[in-house]
């Protein structure tokens, strides 16, 4: 797998049909390297169990050098946290006191700052219940400056950097400040420090929001999910138990009104044409549904697809829309902006055209709640039922397909009918103002729900299990 991640950020396609088979084939082969699981995210045809097998080889590469450390260290930390201690909460308090101390919840991450995990959490984080619930964050990422890190350091009641410690140290420092509940906000994506959780240092450990996969092998207990992301019959794919929220799994704050602050031409764009969307990153793109947004565009004059801005894949983005008749000044780029830019920006599309097999996770509950409605494609695989599960929990399942041909049929009968896609516009204009998917209170309890109930389970002396 070679050269992937820049092909893929690239957009050069011309091998494209081999990664899957390469991918697999280095899956079956016990002496080759172990893949990054991240890359199979947005490989179409890899199933959610080849994920799973995927990540259990890697962390398991990861982990050979120093396993008995690990092991080691794991033990004496079990002998001291597992059951409820004396000073740790039972279901019904404190064991051995009346008065109940707080659960004590680690937010492990290195995405505490300016980034999209940051943007989507930070009013749950503010919305915790501080009477029942102890928050506390363990940052292994630099404050790269704009204030979010200041926000939500205000949000716990610690904020602990542990960039400077290594592996050893940290678990040791997470232990020691009787973390209860250990969730990794990373999983498999750059910079993660998710190999911490392979110690044990909390007796109850989870993975949430920031990688839309199982982690593999025994050391998270919990994925917290949804029903639509993963369904029951999926429960075999995921090391984890799976703790569904009744929603969507992902929270979404409600920031200032949004309104678009720009004019179409300002941003490149026609003033009468019609505006298709999708500012995910470029890996995400595939020949195949690339494909099908130059169809749309063909069937819909006067239209342009507006991009993401990338240096890198913008030159072969242009070619390969040529080569299916599209003009390459149809493709417009839209450069990158400060948060409240992009989102006073994004009522100026018409319709967001989501990616397969790996979703819009934030950019798709952005384009929501700035109005513009999104199509997506339902796939296996929780990163391919991101934005399913975002648009059933706004109140438009309707925009939810199962096929790339139902997908593409649907992307050209709204491109080309104003009168239906004004009116899904005008409804989603009323529905996000109540939608479960941007009530951060309600979901916020529903989380702490979920804790609560992984806990009990833990305090009874019950393994891991389907919270849904």
């Amino acid at each position: 797998m070679k050269h992937y991640a820049r092909s893929r950020a690239w957009c050069e396609w011309e091998n494209f049909d081999t990664w899957r088979p390469r991918a697999l084939a280095a899956l079956a082969d016990p002496d080759a390297a172990a893949t990054p699981p991240f890359h199979l995210l947005s490989l179409p045809g890899i199933t959610a169990a080849e994920q799973r097998r995927c990540a259990e080889r890697w962390m398991a590469a990861r982990l050979r050098a120093n396993q008995g450390d690990r092991d080691r260290l794991a033990a004496e930390f079990a002998g001291q946290h597992h059951g409820p201690g004396a000073d740790r909460p039972t279901e019904h308090g404190t064991a051995g006191d009346s008065a109940p101390r707080r659960l004590r919840l680690g937010y492990l991450s290195g995405d505490l700052q300016q980034h999209a995990t940051a943007w989507l959490m930070v009013e749950m984080l503010e919305a915790h219940d501080h009477a029942r619930f102890e928050l506390h964050a363990y940052s292994h990422g630099a404050d790269v400056g704009g204030g979010m890190r200041q926000r939500l350091a205000a949000a716990f009641d610690g904020f602990h950097d542990i960039a400077a410690l290594d592996d050893t140290a940290a678990a040791r420092a997470i232990h020691a400040d009787g973390i209860d509940i250990l969730v990794d906000l990373k999983g498999y994506t750059a910079g993660s420090r998710t190999s911490l959780l392979t110690y044990r240092p909390a007796p109850v450990q989870v993975g949430f929001l920031g990688y839309p996969g199982t982690l593999g092998g025994d050391f998270c207990d919990y994925l917290v999910s949804d029903r639509f992301v993963t369904p029951a019959a999926a429960a075999a794919d995921y090391s984890e138990a799976l703790a569904c929220l009744p929603h969507s799994y992902q929270p979404h704050g409600r920031p200032a009104t949004v309104a678009a602050t720009s004019t179409r031409a300002a941003a490149g764009l026609p003033d009468d044409g019609l505006v298709l969307c999708c500012f995910n990153q470029a890996f995400k793109f595939t020949p195949e549904v690339f494909g099908l947004w130059c169809t749309v565009l063909d069937q819909a004059p006067g239209s342009v697809l507006w991009l993401l801005g990338s240096e890198a894949a913008e030159g072969n983005l242009r070619r390969e829309a040529m080569a299916r008749g599209v003009a390459p000044h149809r493709l417009v780029f839209a450069p990158h902006l400060p948060q409240d830019e992009h989102l006073a920006r994004l009522p100026l599309a018409d319709l967001v055209l989501d990616t397969l097999p790996c979703n819009a996770h934030t950019t798709a509950s952005d384009a929501l709640w700035a109005g513009v409605p999104m199509l997506t494609c339902a796939g296996d695989t929780f990163a391919s039922r991101v934005a399913g599960s975002l648009l059933h929990a706004v109140g438009l399942p309707e925009l939810v397909t199962h096929s790339l041909d139902d997908y593409a049929a649907l992307a050209v009968a709204l491109a080309t009918d104003a009168p239906r896609l004004a009116a899904l516009r005008a409804r989603l204009e009323v529905l996000r103002r109540d939608a479960p998917l941007f009530d951060v209170p309600a979901y916020t309890t529903d989380l702490e729900s979920l804790y609560d109930a992984m806990w009990r389970r833990h305090c009874s002396g019950l393994p891991p299990q389907a919270i849904c």
